[in-house]
């Protein structure tokens, strides 16, 4: 049993040779871990898990340090510190490097073991949790405590599900079923429930187990199939249930010796579908012990009272056993080992005869060989030939002394006393001497015609098959095979060809001349009859090599025999590779120098001493595996033991059935050209050539049909990216003109709604400067009515004043023309009218005035009324015409027809408040017109009763006075009452008829005048009223 510390190390290799393991324990390696302090002192391991491949396991201990245990590949590695004690360990996630590992806080962390990294913190748990059950698809994880048990997703390591139970019912174990989506869940009160794992359903509960073999079910497992499930607790007895049937269908009882039950664990097996029958029962006493379940047989047990097994775990396969030991150490078991009695192959058919003393024997006598499993032919003893051999050697002893003469002038028989005595040639001199005893032709010419042909198709790619890191060595090598392959068509078939020339390749890579010759000498000297049965390997020489270990070590053989090990897997290897797989490079040149200082035979007995001296762990070895292995890998052996047996082999074996008997002795190179070489069956070597060359042909129409493909899908994957461009261009293009288009409709909309705000404001302003132009017409209609007003006053002032002008000028010459009359008059009547005619003639010219003034007054107001009456008659006309305006400005503006119905109306009441004032002056005009009529009556009446009164002035003086009252009376209040006036005469008559003609002239003109100025101003304030209604269309 090996044994491995960890120490301080973080890396290393598990064991350090193969291990084989005893049939009675099975114990592969046994793994401790100790500090390196001054005290120091065992880490104790807690907890293993398995990965789904079974190759790899973790391990942690109770400082928190966590170990992977890489079986296949021989290391170790310490992938995470946690500092804490770890109690549930799971390693076979559906991310084959991550794992799961549940610490003394309660929590569960996910690692990565390669990245060494944390992936995820879960907490949750409010005690120690003590099993992690992953998903078959690794997808989800249930973690179990004895308070609550929670179901996480490993994908996104958030908590999905978590089962609270009373504290009066703990949880014993909640687990997923193999290869099922089913949770079954164990509580301590015996009751098992099954879970639909998605929707959590309850799908099934268990029965309660019989009274009569009631316990308390403290541990669980279940077979891969997920059909049986096995209970067990603290009693010898096992429960199996039936979870197809839901039923108990069968009750175990273990030895007395047990009397509890701590752990259990099915054994899987490759051949029995997942329906597991070996089941694995740990119990108090710290031994495992491994049943049939059907037959209810114990198979084996590991473990013992000494070194009681505190928790184990299967590999998934089936072929390793992790156990945690009570003392804190950590065993791994070979399932193999621990079954091999159990496995172990009926006796064989076929028995082995004894060979009779050499001294019995005679040249007649019969020998049986016996073989793995099956029986040869007897063969005739060589015993004569060998004999005749010798004869002719003594006859030709000085062919032999001519023989072991070299070039150079050395001597084979002194070099093999020499390699005797030293055991190897010195290493200065050890390629002369290797030339001389080749003696090789160093044929320049011929291996440069062989070199000029290039590469061999064979070996263009052998860097693919064997990848070496040297490119100058790859190339030798390669030049090298192509070169043999140019001398004989063999070699472009030979398999382990390039194994063969490897280590000579290395040692003369700087003389590939010498390199190929060293090769071709051995390939025509040690490798005889080797491509006999091509291109299987040299049966011939490997029976000849199983004859020579059958007669020295029949032990070994029958071994190799009862394992199937045929001389294919012990002796081939070594000899394809001329032993540079399993020597160093020191023990190889050692090793050669006997070879090649020898027989040709001599390489073939180096075969079975290798055996020989390698019989005590081969015979340790059960698997095939580790045949193979061992004959693959370098093994402790020392060379010179194993050379010093080659030679004992040498002088030992019996003439019959000694190789050198079938093999030719040395034969060198010819010089100038090199040998034809043909031993090997031309037509399966020119058959296969044939099949390689049309294998070629096809393979090079495969492979331009492939590059037209290539080229085609090339081509093809071009234009779908072009054409995958394209539309991502058009689309691009779609979506940079729907932008555009939407950015376009957002710019009319904002347009639309700039030119709604526009014409609002357009409008507003049109308002505006309508109001403005309407506010300015009327201050401009005010300031040319109050013009035409001013206008009008200037001229009636200029009128009235004329008018009083000229009155005053007519008064003047009336008076004088008066006093002319009056003075001739008086100078008439000087005497007796003078002062009635004074006084009458005073009264006469102010009555004259008085009415004068009335009636041009009277006059003037009867033209202002009429001009008046024009003026309002064409402002109505102006106001007819405006309100037209304005009611179409309103239907252009209805905003602002209740205004400019209030200016309407205002301007009809301004109207009407005219029509009424006009009214007032017609009345006016009218009343003062009836006046004058009775003035113009009055002073007619005055005039003809003065006239009167002068032809009889006598009879007449008192009613003129009566008269006078009564034409005071009569006239208005405004006009002054007449005085009583003489006579008057013709002249006086004359003056007035002229002075009214005059008026009727002047009166004429100046109301012509104003008839012309107020057309004037009509069509002035037509044209100003044409303007706004023009603007309002």
């Amino acid at each position: 049993m090996q044994s491995t510390d960890l120490g301080n190390k973080e890396s290393g290799k598990i064991w350090h040779r193969k291990p084989s393991p005893a049939t009675r324990d099975g114990i592969i390696v046994n793994i401790i871990h100790t500090t390196s302090d001054y005290l120091p002192k065992v880490l104790r391991f807690l907890n293993v898990a398995f990965d789904s491949s079974g190759d790899c396991l973790i391990a942690g201990d109770h400082q928190g340090n966590i170990y992977v245990f890489d079986l296949s590949g021989n290391r170790f590695n310490l992938v995470q510190r946690t500092a804490q004690a770890c109690t549930a360990l799971a390693f076979n996630l559906r991310r084959k490097s991550e794992f799961l590992v549940a610490l003394a806080d309660y929590s569960v962390k996910c690692f990565d073991t390669v990245t060494k990294e944390l992936i995820s913190w879960m907490r949750g748990h409010e005690s120690s949790v003590f099993s992690i059950s992953v998903h078959a698809s690794g997808r989800y994880a249930i973690t179990t405590s004895s308070d609550t048990a929670q179901l996480w997703d490993l994908d996104t390591f958030q908590r999905k599900r978590k089962l609270n139970i009373l504290q009066s019912v703990g949880i014993q174990k909640v687990f997923f079923l193999p290869l099922s989506n089913t949770i079954l869940s164990c509580f301590k009160d015996n009751s098992i429930f099954a879970w639909e794992c998605d929707t959590l359903f309850c799908k099934y509960q268990l029965p309660a187990p019989p009274e009569s073999s009631s316990i308390l079910y403290k541990v669980f497992a279940v077979t891969r199939d997920g059909r049986i499930l096995a209970a067990g607790g603290k009693s010898n007895h096992l429960h199996l249930w039936c979870l197809e049937a839901k039923q108990l269908f069968r009750i175990i009882q273990m030895p007395t010796k047990v009397r509890a039950i701590r752990h259990l664990e099915f054994l899987p097996d490759s051949f029995d579908a997942g329906s597991n029958q070996v089941l694995g029962v740990l119990s108090q006493d710290g031994i495992m012990r491994f049943i049939n379940i059907q037959t209810c047989k114990l198979l084996f047990e590991i473990g013992s009272l000494d070194e009681g097994i505190s928790s184990s775990v299967i590999s998934p396969h089936g072929r390793y056993i992790a156990s945690v030991m009570e003392n804190g150490s950590l065993n791994i078991y070979s399932v193999q080992a621990l079954t091999q009695e159990i496995n172990k192959p009926p006796p064989p058919l076929v028995k082995v005869i004894e060979d009779l003393p050499k001294s019995k024997l005679t040249s007649g006598d019969l020998k049986i060989k016996v073989t793995s499993g099956r029986v040869q032919r007897p063969a005739k003893s060589r015993g004569n030939q060998m004999q005749t051999r010798i004869l002719k050697q003594d006859l030709t002893g000085n062919v032999e002394n001519k023989e072991n003469e070299l070039s150079d002038g050395l001597n084979k028989k002194r070099l093999q006393i020499l390699l005797k005595g030293y055991g190897e040639y010195p290493t200065k001199y050890r390629m002369f001497i290797w030339r001389a005893l080749l003696q090789l032709p160093e044929n320049h010419t011929a291996f440069s015609s062989l070199i000029d042909k290039g590469i061999h198709v064979a070996f263009l790619n052998l860097q693919k098959k064997y990848p070496i890191k040297s490119r100058k060595l790859l190339r030798v090598l390669q030049r090298t095979l192509s070169a043999l392959a140019h001398w004989s068509a063999i070699f472009t078939d030979t398999p382990y060809l390039p194994l063969l020339a490897f280590p000579f390749v290395k040692l003369f890579q700087n003389n590939q001349l010498i390199c190929f010759e060293v090769v071709a000498t051995l390939i025509i000297n040690w490798c005889q009859h080797w491509f006999e049965y091509f291109p299987n390997p040299p049966i011939n020489i490997l029976s000849m090599i199983e004859n020579v270990l059958a007669f020295h070590d029949k032990e070994l053989l029958q071994h190799f025999i009862d394992h199937d090990i045929t001389s294919r897997l012990y002796a081939w290897p070594l000899l394809e590779t001329v032993f540079s797989e399993v020597l160093t490079r020191e023990e190889w040149l050692k090793l050669f120098d006997n070879v090649f200082s020898n027989h040709p035979s001599f390489l073939l007995m180096t075969v079975v001493a290798y055996n020989i001296c390698s019989r005590a762990p081969l015979l340790n070895c059960n698997l095939k595996d580790d045949f193979e292995y061992f004959f693959h890998h370098r093994n402790n052996l020392d060379i010179s033991f194993v050379i010093r047996q080659v030679y004992h082999l040498m002088d030992t074996t019996p003439t019959d059935i000694h190789p050198d008997s079938m093999l030719d002795v040395f034969v060198a190179l010819t010089k100038g050209q090199y040998p034809v070489f043909n031993q090997y069956p031309k037509f399966i070597v020119d058959y296969q050539t044939q099949e390689r060359d049309r294998i070629r042909n096809d393979e090079l129409d495969y492979l331009r049909e492939r590059q037209t493909v290539e080229n085609m899908q090339a081509e093809v994957d071009q234009q779908r990216v072009e054409d995958e461009a394209w539309c991502q261009k058009q689309e691009l293009l779609r979506k940079a003109e729907e932008t555009r288009r939407e950015m376009l409709l957002q710019e009319e909309e904002k347009m639309i709604q700039q030119r709604q705000r526009l014409a609002a404001v357009k409008r507003e302003l049109k308002v505006k400067e309508m109001h403005l132009q309407d506010a300015a017409r009327r201050r401009f209609l005010k300031l040319q009515q109050d013009q035409r007003e001013m206008e009008l006053r200037r001229l009636d002032d200029e009128i009235e004043r004329k008018n009083l002008t000229r009155t005053q000028e007519a008064v003047a010459e009336e008076m004088r023309e008066d006093a002319d009359a009056y003075r001739q008059k008086v100078n008439l009547e000087e005497h007796t009218f003078h002062r009635l005619i004074e006084t009458d003639q005073t009264q006469n010219q102010a009555t004259q005035q008085l009415i004068e003034e009335n009636l041009a007054k009277a006059e003037q107001a009867c033209l202002n009324t009429d001009w008046q009456i024009q003026a309002l008659h064409k402002q109505r006309c102006n106001d007819l015409q405006r309100n037209e305006c304005y009611q179409e400005v309103a239907k252009l503006l209805r905003k602002n027809r209740r205004k400019e119905i209030e200016v309407l109306n205002a301007m009809m009441a301004e109207e009407a408040k005219k029509r009424e004032e006009a009214e007032e002056k017609d009345f006016r005009l009218k009343s003062e017109k009836k006046a004058s009529v009775l003035s113009d009556a009055s002073r007619k009446w005055f005039l003809e009763k003065e006239i009167e009164h002068t032809k009889h002035p006598c009879n007449e003086v008192v009613p003129r006075c009566q008269n006078e009252q009564v034409a005071s009376s009569c006239l208005p209040p405004r006009s002054p009452q007449l005085n009583d006036i003489s006579e008057m005469d013709s002249s006086t008559r004359i003056s007035l008829s002229q002075r009214r003609i005059q008026w009727d002239t002047m009166e004429q003109d100046l109301v012509e005048r104003v008839r012309n100025l107020r057309q004037r101003l009509t069509a002035r304030a037509r044209n100003r009223c044409q303007t706004p209604h023009l603007l309002a269309a």
